[in-house]
């Protein structure tokens, strides 16, 4: 069974013209939305056509027939296309058949068809032949339909290629595929490669999802007092987050005092004294599905922070700041890597992961480890424009009272980097000793 997009003048399908005259209809945002917390100023056809000929000009050169998207960032990359995301980021149930030309199918769960069908990225619509897996835990059952239906529309309509990209899928899945002809291949780093340069209106709903975070983290500052605890701030961050038109919050780090080192722990019910520091990480979906991550450190009054913690502060902010300013568009990522900030001794064993990451509808590609970590999480390429990345550091030493975690988001340029965060560093921590 197909649920197939009908003509909506013609006269053959009275229900179909009664669904079309739903809002979502009518909708620039292709029935995504209804609402008014994305900006007019994003032409979100323009955003999914720009997405989704960059994935099938790349599908064109590597010599894929078809694509079978699981992931719900790369769907909502090709597509537009949104539906329980949460819930599909753990079941690999819903999914995607996207053939260098040709027809694309949404497989979806059941019922649920409607969200999706308003969208011009998508052709057809069926039922998942994975949905109840999930729940049944019998793979070996829906494996082979599966792959029946996936071996049929790529013969159909993968131009003669029986080249099959797939971005997750269990093993049975793949080696059913593989008994009906198909050349399966792992395309997950390959589609993040094609993510990683930003179209123009990508870059706009980063700037936006950007300034959604950026009051969230003010709603934040301004509610931090003695007594607070750290899940009534990072409450308070969500419902601005929600509040300002995001989606989600991908981690809960958000911490003070002691446990703000080492980094990496999340909110709690720990109430915050005066004189401690709270340090955070946005990590928040906003904006159409993007990704905006920066990080700031603040102190619970009153009085001034302590000589220590201007320390700490001083050091990561030059951190930012320093590998910032080493970024070129052609540059190597090993280059980046060498002439980063030099982390004092002190702090090395509880540096940040990366100089900085790529971000996109989440954190993503290029990943730039640190030069004493290149052999073992390095990656080999270059800084292109149209890269956006976030600049990381973390500074607290090994059995240390605190730590300071900040971190700016940048766009790389033809030219060099703009600014995407904005927010303000705390001039208490920067201000000179006397």
């Amino acid at each position: 069974m197909s649920i197939v997009v009908f003509d909506p003048d013609s006269t053959e399908d009275v229900d179909f013209k009664d669904r079309m005259r739903h809002p979502a209809a009518a909708d620039p945002a292709g029935g995504m939305w209804l609402s008014d917390t994305e900006p007019s100023f994003i032409d979100a056809d323009a955003l999914r056509k720009g997405r989704l000929a960059k994935l099938r000009a790349w599908m064109r050169e590597a010599g894929y027939g078809a694509i079978v998207l699981f992931d719900p960032y790369n769907q909502r990359y090709a597509t537009g296309s949104r539906n329980m995301f949460g819930y599909f980021l753990r079941n690999s149930t819903r999914y995607f058949f996207i053939p260098t030309e040709g027809p694309i199918v949404l497989f979806e769960y059941p019922q649920s068809y409607h969200v999706s069908m308003v969208l011009e990225t998508i052709d057809e619509a069926r039922p998942s032949r994975l949905v109840w897996s999930s729940v049944s835990g019998r793979d070996d059952e829906t494996a082979g339909p599966f792959a029946d239906e996936i071996a049929e529309l790529l013969k159909a309509h993968g131009g003669g290629s029986m080249k099959l990209g797939l971005d997750r899928c269990g093993h049975l899945q793949a080696l059913a595929l593989e008994k009906r002809g198909c050349e399966v291949r792992d395309c997950q780093g390959e589609i993040l490669a094609v993510r990683a340069v930003k179209t123009p209106e990508e870059v706009k709903c980063l700037q936006v999802s950007m300034a959604g975070a950026e009051a969230a983290v003010y709603a934040v500052r301004e509610a931090i007092k003695p007594g607070v605890s750290e899940n009534d701030l990072f409450a308070i961050m969500y419902h601005e987050v929600i509040r300002q038109g995001g989606e989600f919050i991908e981690t809960r780090l958000l911490t003070s005092g002691q446990r703000t080192n080492p980094w990496f722990n999340e909110a709690s019910g720990r109430k915050i004294r005066p004189g401690e520091l709270l340090a955070l990480d946005t990590d928040t979906i906003g904006c159409y599905g993007y990704y905006s991550d920066f990080s700031r450190t603040f102190r619970c009054g009153p009085g001034k922070p302590t000589d220590y913690q201007k320390s700490l502060y001083r050091m990561a902010h030059d951190q930012v700041q320093h590998n910032i300013s080493i970024v070129r568009p052609g540059m190597a990522f090993r280059e980046i890597a060498e002439k980063a900030w030099k982390i004092p001794d002190r702090f090395v064993d509880q540096r940040y992961t990366s100089v900085m990451h790529g971000v996109g509808m989440h954190g993503e590609t290029p990943f730039i480890a640190h030069a004493m970590d290149y052999e073992t999480y390095g990656r080999d390429g270059f800084v292109v424009p149209g890269m956006v990345v976030s600049v990381e550091s973390y500074i607290g030493e090994k059995g240390g009272r605190e730590g300071v975690k900040l971190e700016d988001e940048i766009l790389v340029t033809e030219t060099g980097t703009e600014l995407l965060s904005r927010f303000p560093y705390e001039d208490d921590f920067l201000e000179k000793q006397v």
